[in-house]
């Protein structure tokens, strides 16, 4: 099916299928964060962590044409949308879509980006966050949305707790919004 998204003053459709993660609507917790946080005013190397069908890819891609948007997800049908709606939207050659292990170990990220997956667990959301925040560039930032009662105020306290900084930014309909970085 076809949809489309208002993302920072742009009408973007894109393409989405049953099995991927709100494929019928850009998810309330994802518009909450485009509302929140403006998109890049620098071009850089960024992360979109679960990717799905690849609003949050495409819409960072769109925001400088020297900007590399790497869209990660474990699902296959996720990464092929994400990999499609890039060359729709005309920006296939600044978003690459793969699984988390096809991203080469040295790259590091101006920015990540996600509406992280919490309904995996705490074991597995917290290996992933530590492992995708360590690649962050020094002077690096994630932005993550999480749903209040999804466990946001207590993720931002376990992340604290392993030294990382972490600034709740917005708070709107349910979800936080937090910019996680390096301590110091």
């Amino acid at each position: 099916r076809r949809i489309t998204a208002r993302i920072w003053d742009r009408e973007l459709t894109f393409t989405t299928a049953g099995g991927v993660f709100s494929g019928t609507r850009l998810d309330l917790g994802t518009s909450v964060l485009f509302r929140s946080v403006p998109p890049p005013d620098e071009p850089g190397t960024f992360l979109d962590l679960g990717c799905g069908y690849g609003p949050i890819s495409c819409a960072l891609a769109l925001t400088d044409p020297d900007s590399r948007v790497i869209g990660v997800d474990v699902n296959d049908l996720a990464i092929r949308l994400t990999a499609r709606n890039a060359s729709d939207l005309g920006v296939a050659d600044r978003v690459t879509a793969c699984r988390p292990e096809q991203v080469a170990e040295d790259l590091q990220f101006d920015q990540i980006w996600s509406n992280p997956p919490i309904r995996v667990g705490k074991e597995i959301l917290h290996d992933m966050l530590l492992h995708w925040l360590g690649r962050l560039a020094p002077d690096g930032v994630a932005h993550l949305v999480v749903g209040r009662n999804l466990g946001a105020d207590s993720l931002s306290r376990w992340l604290a707790q392993r030294g990382w900084q972490v600034e709740r930014v917005a708070s709107a309909k349910g979800y936080r919004v937090l910019d996680v970085s390096r301590a110091g």
